[in-house]
């Protein structure tokens, strides 16, 4: 005898809306880093600013509430707040100093695991593990050297990336909308269980 037997609400199918939102939005942030870099790459540090001002408090807040792994919250809030505070206070300098300072600090992690990676090369991993120290290196030495200019790189680069990840998102909002409309009407999804014999 075949049962029937209901399955939990699908959340694909549920929200493919906020999929279609967070789409939409990325790619009107990636296309307006593309036209109108400054201002919105301005926005943006700003909304980064007002985010870790407002985490930072509720993490204070949070250790008089409940006192569990307080000294990381206690740091964690006192350096949201700082930041947040540095950020909205000095805008202009916060846009040419954060996507600087990602530069900086990609170009040190480059030149890490590039020394690592040669490390291992010397110790057995091969020629190609050399090949790739020895780019890694590079690139973080040119990430150091040339701040500024890596600093424009990685915005347009994040702004590709926006782009892509906006254009996907949407395509993959609307497949999850073909699917299932019967199933995103209900809430439910019918599951065919396999026959018993009694």
């Amino acid at each position: 005898m075949e049962s029937t037997a209901y399955a939990a609400p699908s959340t694909q199918s549920v929200s493919w809306w906020l999929i279609l939102l967070q789409g939409i939005a990325l790619l009107i942030i990636g296309l307006l880093l593309f036209t109108e870099t400054a201002i919105t790459l301005f926005m943006l540090v700003m909304f980064l600013g007002i985010y870790w001002l407002i985490g930072g408090i509720f993490d204070l807040v949070g250790v008089i509430v409940d006192r569990t792994q307080w000294g990381w919250r206690l740091f964690a809030g006192v350096i949201g707040v700082l930041a947040g505070l540095a950020v909205v206070r000095h805008p202009l300098w916060a846009t040419i100093m954060i996507p600087s300072m990602l530069a900086w600090l990609l170009g040190a992690f480059g030149i890490v695991i590039g020394i690592v990676t040669l490390f291992r090369a010397v110790t057995g991993a091969g020629w190609g593990a050399a090949i790739i120290g020895v780019i890694s290196v590079l690139l973080g030495v040119i990430l150091l050297l040339n701040p500024a200019v890596s600093a424009s790189v990685l915005v347009y680069a994040a702004a590709a990336c926006a782009v892509a990840g906006g254009v996907v998102s949407i395509a993959w909002a609307f497949r999850l909308r073909s699917v299932g409309p019967g199933a995103r009407r209900s809430g439910l999804k019918l599951v065919e269980t396999a026959p018993t014999d009694k």
